[in-house]
Parts: structure tokens; sequence; C-alpha cells
């Protein structure tokens, strides 16, 4: 029997018994749209992470204080709470000496409500220096930010995050009116666009920014820094100007092994190479547990396939008593069994694709996230070749049952 004749008995077999068709493609529709949404979430969340590191600057080295242990997504302890105070002035002097490096800003930070008139909200306040919003492009919708001549003075000036101005003075310009934070009155000079949810997840749209002297000082009462952002020039390389970080650091520090550094230095690029392996990692266990619903959905097939056989018992003895061959036969029910899969396999992309453009406009539109609409190509690729081998693999076991079938026993079976 030709393929093409094949082909068109498996058609017509699946056309006649639509519920059961249906049925059988059911698992296989449920397990492709599955896999098709959950690697486009999985794509969208490594893209909207990548741009958000990237938003935070170009070219920036991150010197935390305490060391990282060996081990690719260790933390420095500072980052666990732990209060480690080896970051202070004398780094920060050292560091702007050398020509790598193009701008500086050391960092403290804290939290605490700020008050304006009746309302109220809590939010991190930073204390940085003047370098810190052309580093961090962080932009201003109105007002201005401070400058050095500010943190010299120690000035007591704040600028707002978008959503901290919104939530203290509604629709009105907080520029020149007076707020509390921690019973410490400053002035607002500037209101900052909106960012969202910066790196890390860290709300930029809900903070405070001060004079680094003023919240150094004042606020938190401390001689050292939370952490060192650097921007290093265009002109070297990250790698060379982070050993060249390091170097300094561990001179600044009198360390001599580098297994007793008590600090940590960290490009954007070791952010972006952690982060993206981390959401790799994570796409990859949702897909297999979106997977698991392949194997279901073939061995329903399998199962289905089996009582088609049993139902189509007489039409095989016929059709070997007209001289089909067991080939014939076995490869009519092989046919039906992808051509079933490779179906369900095209809904299934249908209905991901779908979902997968409407959680991009639930998030981008409703929750007014920065989503970024990912539908892999890949993704695609692999539904139709894992839904062809589910049709295969799991067809030919009732193919052969339905090939091994002795035309004299089939004739007789009622």
């Amino acid at each position: 029997m030709r393929i093409r004749d094949s082909i068109k008995i498996a058609v017509s077999g699946v056309i006649h018994a639509k519920m059961r068709s249906f049925l059988t493609m059911l698992g296989i529709v449920i397990g492709i749209a599955s896999v098709i949404l959950l690697m486009s979430i999985g794509g969208s969340a490594q893209a909207l992470i990548i741009n958000q590191v990237k938003g935070i600057g170009s070219n920036l080295i991150f010197v935390i204080p305490g060391a990282t242990k060996s081990g690719r997504f260790s933390a420095p302890a500072s980052t666990q709470g732990i209060i480690i105070k080896t970051l202070v002035s004398g780094d920060v002097d050292a560091l702007s000496r050398n020509p790598a490096i193009v701008a500086i800003s050391p960092e403290v930070r804290g939290q605490a409500k700020i008050v304006y008139g009746n309302n109220d909200t809590d939010v991190t306040y930073l204390g940085v220096d003047s370098a810190f919003f052309p580093m961090r492009n962080f932009n201003v919708t109105e007002g201005s930010t401070f400058s050095s001549r500010d943190v010299d003075a120690y000035e007591h000036v704040v600028v707002l995050g978008s959503e901290t101005a919104k939530t203290l003075f509604g629709g009105y310009n907080p520029v020149g009116k007076t707020v509390r934070l921690k019973d410490v009155s400053f002035t607002v000079i500037g209101v900052l666009e909106k960012k969202g949810i910066g790196a890390f997840g860290i709300d930029q749209d809900n903070i405070a920014i001060l004079p680094l002297s003023v919240g150094q000082k004042q606020m938190l009462g401390i001689d050292y820094y939370t952490d060192i952002t650097l921007q290093v020039s265009d002109a070297y390389n990250a790698d060379f100007a982070k050993q060249r970080v390091t170097s300094i650091m561990r001179e600044s520090h009198g360390i001599t092994d580098p297994n007793k550094d008590d600090f940590t230095v960290r490009t954007q690029e070791d952010a972006l190479s952690m982060l993206g392996t981390i959401t790799s990692v994570l796409t990859l266990f949702l897909t297999s547990i979106a997977a698991i619903s392949l194997i279901v959905g073939g061995i329903g097939i399998m199962n289905i396939m089996l009582v088609a056989v049993v139902e189509r018992t007489r039409e095989i003895g016929l059709r070997k008593a007209v001289g089909a061959t067991t080939g014939d036969i076995m490869q009519q029910f092989l046919w039906e069994s992808v051509i079933l899969t490779m179906l369900g396999g095209l809904i299934g992309i249908l209905i991901g694709s779908f979902f997968t453009v409407l959680v991009y406009l639930v998030l981008t539109y409703l929750v007014k996230m920065d989503w970024v609409f990912v539908l892999p190509s890949s993704a695609i690729w692999l539904s139709v070749g894992v839904s062809t081998i589910t049709g295969i693999i799991f067809g030919l076991y009732p193919s052969r049952e339905a090939a091994r079938k002795d035309p004299i026993e089939a004739l007789r079976y009622e």
C-alpha cells in the first residue's frame, strides 16, 4: 500500500470517530500548550531581568562589603542582613585615583517612615553622592537632583521616587515642600521619573535619595558605606577593570592572601550571567514539569488506540482478507496516531501562543509591568517534534497489535 493511501485511510479514521479523536488529542494539546506558555514566560522573565540590570547604568562595578564564598550563586554576608563595616572613605579615595574609574558613588541605605502633613509611607532611603544620578540613569520629571556642593554642605534636601511623591502629595508638585524622615526635616528638590521594579526586585519608585553626608552621619550615624558603585571608562575592559579594583581594595585593606578578602567585586556581566543561569534553570524545570503532561497524553493515545484496534477488529480482518499485508495495517494505525498527535500539537501551539499574548497584555496594560513579549521559535519547533515523536512511540504498540491479528479470527469477531 502506498503511503498516500495509508494517510488517506488514517485521516478518514480520525474524522469518522470525532469524539474519540478529540479525547485522544486532549492530553497532547494541554501538554504542548503548557510547554509553549512556560517557555515563553521563562524567556520573557529572563529578558525583563536582563533589561532591568542593563537599565541601572552602563559599565558599572559594584564593591560590596564581605567576602563571597566559592560557588557561583553565593552572596556576600552583607546581602544577608549581616552588618559589615569594611568599606570606608579611604577605599573611595584609593579607587578614585585609578584612571579606569570615571565616576564613583559610595552609598548608604536605611528604611524609615516619611511624612508630609497627614500622609506617610515607609520608604527605603539612600544616601549617595551627586554622581549617583547619571551613573544609574536616574532622571527627574520635576525639579532637579542635588550637587556635590549640597553633599559637602550637609544640605537637608531630598529627591523622591515617583510613587513616594504620589502617595505623599497626590497630584500636586512637591518641589519646595518639606517632608520629615525619621523626624528630620528635608526640602523636596526633585521627583524621579517612573522606573518600576529594578534589578533584584528593588522598587525604584518608592525611595527617597539624600546627600551622602546627611544619610551617613545624621540619619544612620555610621562611618562606613553599604556599598560603592563605580563607572568604568569605555576604553577599559570590564574584567580588566574588575581585577584592578580588586587589587586596589586589597592594597587599601592590607590584604595579601586572596582567601582573606573582606569585600566582593561584581560587574554587571556577573549579575547578568548569574541571573540568566537562574532563569534558564527555572524555565527548564517548569518546562520539564509541563512535559510530564505529554507523557500522560502519549499514554492516553496508546490506550485509546488499543480500544480502537479492538473496535475495528472486523475491519482489520476484512482488509487482510482482501490482500492488506501486516506492514500495511501497521502503517495505517501508526499514521493515524501520528496525525492525531501532530494535529493536537498544532492546536496546542495555537492555544499556548494565545495565552502567551494574553499574559503579555495583562502584565503590560493592567499590572503596568515592562513585560517583554517572547515567543521562541525553538518552543514551536520543539513542540512539533515532540508531538510527532510521541505519536510514533505511543502508536507503535497499538499498530503492532493491530497488524498481528489473525484475519480469520478477526472476521469472526463480534
